[in-house]
């Protein structure tokens, strides 16, 4: 089924008829649908919430404005008089807090930057330091700018000065501003095209978590299996060792933002893994890989199990290798994973992964900084799981916590995460920004809880969250979301078992969980089939609340954080 288009309304001071033309013939995800505000109304559009352009109920809009056209004391500033700085801030203020009343209206709201043409020099060797000059006004302007939407949420900043930087001299065009009241290049509203797609994928939870490496030529360079771990180009006094550091250092900095690095290469396992673990130069160690697939099958079957095993799908999946034979045919099999086109200089790789637009987040939580180790912790578990008679076994073994808070603002911004990225575990797909979360779960009636899970490889961050709404004597778990990465660990009983007792608590005489299927979160019914509940129409499944939903064995959960309940209460849930 295809996915609904984005609705973005565009809100700008000069012509974006070519950023509207260049959105419609753009049919990859995700498709957005632009309609245009009135020319040259940008502050009347923001502040009347009646105009008409509002009644196409668009979920985004983009404002992109020229700088002297919402700020008259920039364009006194293009004319060298003297502007006070705080007046021409005042103004900044005014028009960030006209953008930031946008938000009730929609999702979400982006904004380029302010940029000046290239040829604008101002003041030149004065223009950053004197009081009249524009490239100085210009820097201050943009970090008022960010410092006034940085807290408005929904609200997101784009860099338009990138746009122009990609394009060079051409990016502005002073032929199109006479003719046609445009500004910029075509190239630089394709830039702009791709920067906003590329956001919005990251708001629909379409970002890429997983990087799938080749080894020979592309982590390091040389065929390791016939010259040795020695002599393979990695560092040292040499610009192709050296560039193969620099990506490998690239790669790691990727993982600080919460991705995920795998190997699937043709190579004998033990001469790869000896070279990763003992070559002096290497920047990436295997405890910084998720899992390998290192064999001499084929890299597609190779590429299908590893995502499986990491409980990933392929739409996750980057998969970079310098062979262009290697990466077409995982491209021709397998169409949903990205496989870039990739440099035969190995000086621009790590230029080539830092174009990539496919990483882009919402927001950047403590756990993503340490998915990588959890992902370790995950491999490290499995081959434990090897070695045991049965999953019981496997889990006593484990030693699990899981400990069960109540939503706070301090965990606000990665429930809101986890709510909105997760879709195997997910029994409604609910999707709503942190502010709407923690507002839905201050009413009365509603409730959510967060849980954390660690055992003895590691901490798996905040992993979890289940809500239960009463009406009247009846209570319906409205969400139910819990990371892959912990299936069938009994935190999903956990999460029953907390959501039923506070019920029970309340004194409702029973709890719905309705299931709403979608393409990706059959897991979930899977574990309602069989969680005990009973199954009614319509994929309603219910439990009477005259006797308790059991805690699970196996495991040791910790509801100390639950202020909900009385401390009997809670000594009474275990």
């Amino acid at each position: 089924m295809a996915e609904k288009p984005t609705r973005c309304l565009l809100i700008s001071d000069f012509n974006v008829g070519i950023l509207r033309g260049l959105l419609a013939n753009d049919q990859t995800t995700p498709v957005v649908e632009a309609t245009l505000g009135p020319f040259g109304q940008v502050t009347e559009l923001l502040v009347d919430s009646q105009h008409e352009c509002w009644r196409t109920e668009p979920d985004v809009v983009l404002v992109w404005t020229q700088p002297q056209a919402v700020l008259n004391s920039f364009a006194r500033v293009l004319s060298f008089a003297d502007v006070a700085p705080e007046d021409l801030l005042a103004e900044v203020d005014r028009h960030a807090a006209h953008v930031a009343a946008v938000v009730g209206r929609l999702r979400h709201v982006f904004v380029p930057t302010w940029v000046s043409p290239p040829h604008q020099r101002g003041l030149g060797m004065l223009d950053l330091t004197h009081s009249r000059g524009v490239s100085g006004a210009l820097l201050a302007m943009n970090a008022r700018l960010v410092q006034q939407l940085r807290a408005a949420e929904g609200v997101f900043l784009l860099d338009a000065q990138r746009w122009m930087t990609a394009v060079g001299r051409a990016a502005y065009s002073p032929q199109m501003w006479h003719m046609a009241k445009a500004p910029f290049a075509n190239a630089v509203f394709a830039e702009a095209v791709a920067d906003l797609k590329a956001a919005l994928n990251g708001l629909g939870g379409r970002s890429r978590k997983l990087v799938i490496l080749d080894l020979d030529d592309t982590l390091w360079g040389g065929i390791v299996g016939e010259i040795g771990w020695e002599q393979v180009k990695l560092g040292g006094h040499d610009p192709i060792g050296e560039a193969f550091v620099e990506f490998q250092q690239s790669l790691k900095a990727l993982v600080n933002r919460g991705v995920v690095l795998g190997i699937v290469s043709k190579n004998e396992e033990t001469v790869a893994l000896e070279a990763i673990r003992s070559h002096p130069e290497m920047v990436l160690r295997t405890n910084d890989f998720a899992g390998w697939r290192i064999n001499w099958n084929d890299k597609a079957r190779n590429i299908l199990d590893l995502a499986g095993e990491l409980n990933l799908g392929l739409q996750s999946v980057v998969f970079i290798d310098d062979n262009p034979v290697e990466r077409d045919r995982i491209r021709q099999a397998l169409p949903e994973v990205l496989v870039p086109e990739w440099p035969s200089d190995k000086m621009l790789y790590a230029q080539a992964l830092a174009q990539l637009r496919c990483f882009d987040l919402p927001a950047i939580s403590s756990e993503d900084h340490t998915r990588a180790q959890m992902y370790v912790a995950d491999r490290q578990r499995r081959d434990l799981a090897q070695g045991l008679a049965s999953v019981d076994d496997f889990i006593r073994s484990l030693g699990i916590r899981i400990s069960v808070e109540p939503l706070a603002r301090a965990n606000l911004a990665r429930a809101a995460q986890l709510l909105n990225k997760t879709n195997q575990m997910n029994i409604s797909t609910r999707r709503l920004g942190a502010e709407q979360l923690w507002a839905w779960a201050q009413e009365p009636d509603q409730r959510l809880w967060t849980l954390r899970v660690a055992d003895k490889f590691g901490d798996s961050g905040l992993v979890g969250l289940v809500s239960l709404g009463r009406a009247g004597d009846r209570g319906e778990i409205v969400d139910f979301v819990l990371s892959c990465r912990v299936f069938g660990r009994r935190v999903e009983e956990t999460m029953l078992h907390v959501a039923i007792r506070h019920a029970r608590w309340l004194g409702v005489k029973s709890v719905t969980a309705r299931y709403l299927a979608t393409e990706k979160n059959k897991p979930t019914l899977g574990f309602l089939e069989r969680s005990g509940l009973e199954r009614k129409a319509d994929d309603c499944f219910v439990w009477d609340t005259d006797r308790d939903y059991p805690a699970p064995e196996l495991v040791a959960v910790d509801l100390t954080e639950i202020t909900s309940f009385t401390p009997t209460e809670v000594h009474g849930l275990r």
